[in-house]
């Protein structure tokens, strides 16, 4: 694993400073002290940080303790973990939430219009009944007027023939 490697590299070459009397309560080493944060001071991680046991290297030289307590500043514990994965699963129940309540928005929109659009199809067929008895009183005038018209023309036509003879 690349951590156990950092790791491996940054205490056996005895690299780091702990200048930093920084502690964090939540983190402990193996005794149970407050972990300090160090500084790589060579080699492939340097600069990185890690914590690691406040009494080293003094317990590696004296007391014959060898705490190996190690981990880096940002790598997270398992219920780290676990709340970094609950809060990305909470993002995604959000965003898909707000997803849910445009497409909610534009579903109503989206009926809004199409009952508007039923009712101006059902006002157009209306009218265009309304057309159609319209032309058929048209075509019932026309043909009265038609019928008309020929009886004129042949009233015409039979006064001017009875004229003409």
């Amino acid at each position: 694993m690349e951590m156990g490697s950092r790791r491996a590299s940054s205490w056996a070459s005895g690299s780091s400073s702990n200048n930093k009397i920084v502690g964090n309560s939540n983190i402990h080493c193996n005794y149970g002290n407050e972990a300090l944060i160090r500084t790589v001071k060579n080699g492939p991680n340097l600069g990185m940080k890690f914590y690691g046991c406040p009494l080293w290297p003094v317990s590696f030289k004296i007391l014959d303790k060898h705490c190996e307590y190690f981990r880096w500043v940002n790598e997270h514990t398992d219920m780290e973990e676990h709340q970094l994965k609950l809060l990305e699963k909470d993002t995604v129940i959000c965003e898909l939430e707000v997803e849910l309540k445009n497409r909610d928005e534009r579903t109503k929109k989206l009926q809004s219009k199409k009952a508007k659009l039923e009712e101006d199809l059902k006002h157009m067929k209306n009218e265009v009944s309304e057309m159609r008895i319209e032309l058929m009183k048209c075509s019932r005038n026309e043909k009265k007027y038609v019928h008309g018209i020929v009886v004129f023309l042949d009233l015409v036509w039979l006064r001017f023939f009875c004229h003409k003879y």
